[in-house]
């Protein structure tokens, strides 16, 4: 039997990351906790690969209190050094103190909207935005709604939240729908 294709930037040689887009990536998320994790995750990415942050992200879950925001938001001086020497996660410490940063203002975000998930899904009007890629290089890295949610964000204070960054946060939690069209995942999702 043959294999199902899947998106072109998929390394089949790595199981973990054939699990990340297979049952991950493009799914709605709706739970706070999951949004967060994303977050988390795509900020310590930027000018790095993926299968970096997949490879550490088990490192991210214990060092971030299993993607608990109140928790995060309440890490000070000892918390930051202890990740600092962490060598399971990435240990830039202006992506370690943005997560703190970015806990803070995600709770403030709950408080206002009830839950961070009904924040977010405004931009794209509650429901996924369902795209017809043929290959993975017309997959854009920004759009208008990555803009807007992006600046929204940077002006409640999040910073690691640029337009591309965010991009690839509302691809992986399913407010956008990039798999493409002879990618299995597409019929599914879509």
């Amino acid at each position: 039997m043959e294999p199902p294709c899947r998106c072109g930037w998929v390394d089949l040689a790595k199981p973990y990351y054939v699990a990340y887009h297979d049952e991950e990536w493009g799914v709605p998320v709706h739970d706070d906790r999951r949004h967060f994790e994303f977050l988390i995750l795509e900020g310590a990415q930027a000018g790095l690969s993926w299968d970096t942050i997949l490879r550490k992200r088990d490192g991210y879950r214990q060092g971030f209190a299993d993607f608990d925001p109140a928790v995060v938001a309440r890490y000070g001086v000892a918390e930051v050094e202890a990740l600092r020497l962490n060598p399971a996660i990435v240990r830039n410490r202006l992506k370690i103190e943005s997560a703190i940063r970015n806990a803070r203002v995600f709770l403030a975000i709950q408080e206002q909207f009830g839950s961070f998930d009904a924040y977010v899904w405004r931009f794209v009007d509650g429901r996924p935005r369902i795209n017809s890629w043929k290959t993975w290089q017309e997959i854009p890295t920004s759009t208008p709604q990555s803009d807007a949610l992006s600046k929204d964000l940077i002006k409640r204070g999040m910073n690691f939240v640029g337009t591309t960054i965010i991009q690839a946060h509302m691809q992986a939690t399913g407010l956008v729908m990039d798999h493409t069209l002879d990618c299995f995942r597409y019929t599914q999702l879509a």
